[in-house]
Parts: C-alpha cells; sequence; structure tokens
C-alpha cells in the first residue's frame, strides 16, 4: 500500500519533530488517526472539547518555544477550535491547526456539517488554506509550518476527509521547516536618536513586556544607566519582576498605583517589547518612545515622538554604549521605595486567621505561591484569578505564567494547564481557576484524569463572575447575571476518581495546599474565598469612586443594603 495525504502529513509533522498532537476524533479524522496509529510515533492527546485542543497546544508551543499542533473534525469540530486558537494567534504563539472537512464533492452543497473553514479561521491565522489534490503535499503543510514558526502565530491545513485518505507520491523532506534566529535591530542613524532622547530626559521611566523575555541582564544595565524605574506589563511579569531593583510594579487595571504614577511622572517613557493596549494609562505630557520587533506595533496605542523596529535584546545592546549614566537617582529612588510601600500594604492583605471566614483570595494565592516548586508553571483564569496571581505570584526567572492576556476568554487555565502537564512533565502544572471558567469546560477535568496529568487545579470559588461583578459595580450598576450556583467542586472531583479537597477556614488552607501538590496525580482544592473582596484600579480617579457611589445608592434602594455591610466587613475588618 501506497502512502496516501495523511501519511505524508504525518511524516511532515514527525520530520518537524512533532510528537504529539491535541483533538478530538470524528469521521473526517479518520484517515489522519489511522495514519497516526500506524506510525506509532505520534501521541494523540485525546481531549473533550476541542477549544481546550487548542489551548493546550498554545501552552505546549509557548513552553518549549516551539510548534504545537491540535485537530478538529469538520464543521463544529472546527468551530469548536476557534477560541482557542484566537487566544495562540494573539499571544504570538506558533500552532498548526488541522481542520477536517466534509467530503471534497459535497463542498458547496450545503452537506451535513459544513462550514467554509477558510473564512472562519481567516482572522486567527496567518495561513490558511485548503488541501484539494495530492501534488499539494507536502508543499502545503510545510508552507503553513513555516509560517506559523516565522510569523509567531496560527496556522491551518484544510484536509477534507475523502482527499485525506487518497494516495500522494509526495516525498518528504527531512528538514520541512526552517526556524531562524535573525539580529533585528535599528540603524546606527535610529539608534543614536534614540539615545539622544534618553540621554536629554530628566526622568526616564520604562514600561517593557513580552517582548523582553531574555534581555533581563541588558535592562538591568539600560535602568542602571539611566536610573529609571522599570514599569511592566502584565505578560513581562515572569520574565523581569525577579532579582530587579528597579521594579516599579505593574500598571494597568490589575496593576499598582506605584506603577502608574512611575509612568505619569516621567519626562520620557521608553516602551520596549510591549503592546500594552490602555490608553488611559499613558502620560499625556512625556515624549513616548518605542522599540517593537512589529513596526506595525508603533503607535497604535498612544502617540509617539520616535519609535524603531527591532527585537529588545539586541537593541538594548547595540543602545547601551551610546547612554551616557545619569548621576541623579530621584526619580528612580521614588519610584522604587513607592512600590515597596504598596508591595507591603499588599502582603499585609494576604493573611488569613484560622477560624475567620471566608477566605481572602489574597491569602490564597500567596500560600500557593510559598508552596509550589522553583520551576512551576501556573495558569489562570481570566478575571480575578489572573488579578490575584499579577499581584501574589512570586515569579524567579524559573516559573512561567500562563494566560489568556491577550484574547481575555474565560476558562483556558484547566486548558492550558494540561498542555503544560504534557510538554513539561517534570515540573508543576498549577491552574488557578475561578468557578465560573472551570465550570465552562469542566468536563476536561476528565482529561486529566484519563492521561493521570499531575495538574493541580486551584478553584478560587466565590458563587460569582466576580471581576464582572466589580466591574459593574465601578460603572455604577447594580450586579445582574453573575450569582453563580456553583457545587462543591472537590466532591466532583472525588466522584471523577481525582483527589479532591474542600477547604472553608483559613487555618486549613496551608495544610490542604501541602497536601494537594504532593499528591501523585491529579487534584482540586476548592477554597471558598471571599465573593465581596474589593479589588481596585491602581489610581482611583473620580468616574470609578462615582460609579461605586451611584451602585451603593442602587443597592440600597432595591433592598440589597445588606450587600454593603458584607463589603465592610471583608474588606475592613481582617
Amino acid at each position: 500500500m501506497g502512502k496516501t495525504i495523511a501519511d505524508v502529513l504525518i511524516d511532515s509533522l514527525l520530520n518537524a519533530g512533532i510528537t504529539r498532537i491535541y483533538g478530538i476524533v470524528g469521521d473526517s479524522l479518520n484517515a489522519v488517526l489511522d495514519s497516526i496509529r500506524r506510525s506509532g510515533k505520534i501521541e494523540w492527546v485525546a481531549v473533550r472539547h476541542e477549544e481546550v485542543a487548542a489551548f493546550a497546544a498554545g501552552a505546549d508551543a509557548a513552553l518549549n518555544n516551539s510548534i504545537a499542533v491540535c485537530a478538529g473534525s469538520s464543521g463544529p469540530g472546527n468551530l469548536h477550535l476557534i477560541n482557542g486558537l484566537f487566544d495562540c494567534h494573539r499571544s504570538r504563539i506558533p500552532v498548526l491547526a488541522i481542520a477536517a472537512h466534509i467530503p471534497s464533492n459535497e463542498i458547496g452543497s450545503e452537506y451535513f456539517q459544513q462550514t467554509r473553514p477558510e473564512i472562519i479561521f481567516k482572522d486567527c491565522s496567518h495561513f490558511v488554506e485548503t488541501v484539494t489534490r495530492p501534488e499539494q503535499m507536502p508543499l502545503m503543510v510545510n508552507m503553513a509550518m513555516q509560517q506559523a514558526i516565522s510569523k509567531k502565530g496560527v496556522s491551518v491545513v484544510v484536509l477534507p476527509g475523502d482527499v485525506a485518505g487518497l494516495d500522494s507520491a509526495g516525498v518528504v523532506p527531512e528538514v520541512p521547516m526552517h526556524v531562524t534566529e535573525p539580529v533585528v535591530k535599528p540603524s546606527p542613524a535610529e539608534l543614536q536618536k534614540l539615545a539622544d532622547y534618553l540621554n536629554e530626559g530628566k526622568k526616564v521611566s520604562l514600561l517593557c513586556g513580552a517582548g523582553c523575555e531574555g534581555a533581563h541582564a541588558q535592562l538591568m544595565e539600560l535602568c542602571n544607566k539611566l536610573k529609571s524605574p522599570m514599569v511592566v506589563a502584565l505578560r513581562g511579569k515572569e520574565f523581569l519582576e525577579y532579582d530587579n531593583p528597579y521594579y516599579a510594579g505593574l500598571t494597568g487595571l490589575i496593576g499598582y498605583s506605584s506603577g502608574y504614577d512611575a509612568m505619569m511622572d516621567c519626562d520620557v517613557l521608553l516602551m520596549l517589547g510591549t503592546d500594552f493596549p490602555y490608553r488611559q494609562f499613558y502620560p499625556k505630557n512625556a515624549k513616548v518612545l518605542q522599540v517593537d520587533i512589529r513596526a506595525e506595533h508603533l503607535g497604535r496605542r498612544t502617540p509617539l515622538t520616535y519609535g524603531l523596529c527591532g527585537d529588545v535584546k539586541d537593541t538594548v545592546e547595540a543602545l547601551l554604549p551610546l547612554i551616557k549614566e545619569k548621576d541623579n537617582s530621584k526619580h528612580l529612588d521614588k519610584h522604587v521605595a513607592s512600590y515597596k510601600k504598596v508591595r507591603e500594604n499588599l502582603d499585609g492583605l494576604a493573611t488569613g486567621k484560622p477560624g475567620r471566614k471566608p477566605i481572602h483570595p489574597q491569602y490564597l494565592t500567596k500560600v500557593v505561591s510559598d508552596l509550589a516548586a522553583e520551576d512551576a508553571v501556573f495558569t489562570c483564569d481570566v478575571g480575578t484569578p489572573t488579578l490575584w496571581a499579577a499581584r501574589y505570584l512570586k515569579m524567579n526567572g524559573k516559573r512561567r505564567l500562563l494566560g489568556s492576556f491577550n484574547h481575555g476568554t474565560m476558562a483556558n487555565a484547566l486548558p492550558q494547564a494540561i498542555g503544560a502537564a504534557v510538554a513539561k512533565p517534570d515540573r508543576q502544572a498549577i491552574a488557578l481557576c475561578g468557578d465560573g471558567g472551570l465550570s465552562m469546560l469542566m468536563g476536561d477535568l476528565l482529561t486529566l484524569r484519563q492521561h493521570n496529568l499531575p495538574v493541580k487545579v486551584v478553584v478560587f470559588n466565590n458563587k460569582a463572575l466576580s471581576f464582572v461583578e466589580l466591574e459593574m459595580k465601578a460603572a455604577g450598576f447594580p450586579e445582574t447575571g453573575t450569582q453563580l450556583d456553583s457545587p462543591d467542586f472537590a466532591a466532583i472531583a472525588r466522584a471523577m476518581g481525582m483527589e479532591g479537597i474542600r477547604v472553608e477556614d483559613p487555618g486549613d488552607l496551608e495544610g490542604a495546599v501541602e497536601k494537594a501538590l504532593a499528591h501523585n496525580g491529579p487534584a482540586i482544592i476548592d477554597v471558598a474565598v471571599n465573593r465581596q473582596e474589593l479589588a481596585l484600579p491602581p489610581k482611583i480617579k473620580y468616574e470609578h469612586a462615582h460609579g461605586f457611589t451611584i451602585w451603593m445608592l442602587k443597592a440600597v434602594l432595591n433592598g440589597n443594603g445588606n450587600e454593603l455591610v458584607e463589603l465592610a466587613k471583608t474588606n475592613l475588618i481582617r
């Protein structure tokens, strides 16, 4: 028997170093699954929802700094991939999606499960093309992988089920894709102009993001020369928070007042490797300079004085000899001291006293951070788990923090932890989940059991979509539709054959976390946390205070004045 198109696809993946595919089987994927079975070299990681497959592949690719693969069957299976692929694409993670399709002779006939994959995947991929003839392979899949790797994003190969089974004479190259590491930095003239702006500045602040990965040492030297405080966007936390005497904290809706002030107080702001989107947190009167590997990002968040294209590490290395070391550290000292004060206040909130319920989510996050392994991989759901992770997870240069920080979707933490556990079986994978987020894709707790993945799922169970509630309160609206009748997730875990621990008393928390982390297999720690915990923006503006005032008035008028009492009790009495 000759090789089929599906065989050529699998051979190309094997030659690219792919050892697993995340997905759910379906008849349109039969030829692909049979080729996987016959090869005996690729693992099929079966999940319960294709969205989970895409998220897991994204986490796998991020941790291994390589491409990962997911697959979905025709129609609904394709559509289920979409949200996870959007997240990967917006986070610049290379993922190849195999999108099975209806029989080729039925395309256009409104056949059972027909969709138009070339259209639906267009906005979440750099490459989406359909295989219709044997002669297109293996070039089609090789092009797809090359685009995903070189552009750092998603590629989609659409493969009708009948076409996958056709005979192919395609010869698979030994190296089907090429990983390059070019040095990208501005021209000497551009670097000198950037240096001139920085040398002229009296109060220079840095805003650094995920594009600063691998540039820790160079940025420390730059801050030392400029006597600059460093403000960090959330995606830069894992790369820059540790061993950083210039750290002024995070900024944005989940950041610190110290980070906000360090940006507002500067006369020159240097943005490095960040596409931080919130315009209201940029200074209005400072000169703003930006360096980004993607030139199309320059100036799209705030008006720039000067923008340059380059890799942060390469650019800063070339820039350093041109920087004149400043002798006045007043600006730096002021904002570093401000951060230390903010940090002390935040740490003061991360406490728990036996018998005093409910548990503060700050305390839960700090306990998890303190007890987790030095190289743990954390994932966090969008909403308050991301907020508490940003403020209380301690990074050290070995730990990783994954989330849906660009796409902002619910239910990402469990799927990303699945990918982390598969990709890095020797490291702890800890998912910080909201009760709303976990319940959205709860079926994939069964994936943990089926594959015996030792993921530790920490549930912030406050029986509400609490971040949405905070947004409603800040806007002056009484919370509506945010109440969740959340169950005891630990009991659900035990019913699934996994370790499940329920915690309601702060005095029991540390022992429960220790037990779960030591368990040889998947475990859920379901923690009853305070629903009324206030998580305010780093700087309270009139519109926020005004919104809360309106909310309090409406709450009283609607007969919900008891909520105000609970809010005061849980946030003022500790």
